[in-house]
């Protein structure tokens, strides 16, 4: 494969990452609207087929509600959650500029991932969050971690055939 056909699949799935993350960070802003919505929208979509997540969307939407009424500045930790996805986010442009010199960065996001698993089956398991809910949870490291190995794949060709 061309040098620059590497170059070019390691921005496509640079590309893919980060916006993940965008989204990420920014729908973690609307978290009470977007949570109610959702409760909303699964009761009404899938009636009485998935009682569990029924009820547990229910239970987090309650949460967030009462929890904004009393204590606002709580959702405070999820507006920092939001931009800490949004700076992440910003680290994976020096590899869509020069993926070899910033390679560190595709190992960073690598362990990142890696580190989403026991996070949340054992954050979760504490927090008294479903171990279904933290199967989703766990996915996020899974599929984040896809685009990154396929850069770090054309990462270590293209530094392979600039050493020839």
């Amino acid at each position: 494969m061309l040098p620059t056909q590497h170059l070019r699949r390691i921005r496509f799935w640079l590309a893919m990452f980060i916006v993940g993350l965008l989204v990420s960070g920014v729908t973690a802003f609307p978290l009470q609207t977007e949570v109610h919505w959702l409760s909303v929208h699964m009761q009404t979509t899938l009636g009485g087929r998935s009682p569990l997540m029924q009820a547990w969307l229910q239970r987090v939407d309650e949460a967030l509600a009462v929890t904004s009424l009393r204590y606002p500045f709580l959702a405070y930790g999820t507006d920092w959650l939001a931009f800490g996805h949004l700076v992440i986010a910003v680290a994976f442009f020096g590899p869509c500029m020069d993926p070899v010199r910033n390679k560190w960065v595709i190992t960073f996001g690598l362990i990142a991932c890696a580190g989403v698993i026991p996070l949340a089956v054992i954050a979760g398991a504490v927090r008294g969050v479903p171990w279904w809910w933290r199967m989703i949870d766990c996915s996020f490291g899974v599929f984040g971690a896809i685009p990154l190995l396929m850069c770090r794949r054309s990462i270590m060709a293209l530094e392979q055939s600039s050493q020839r």
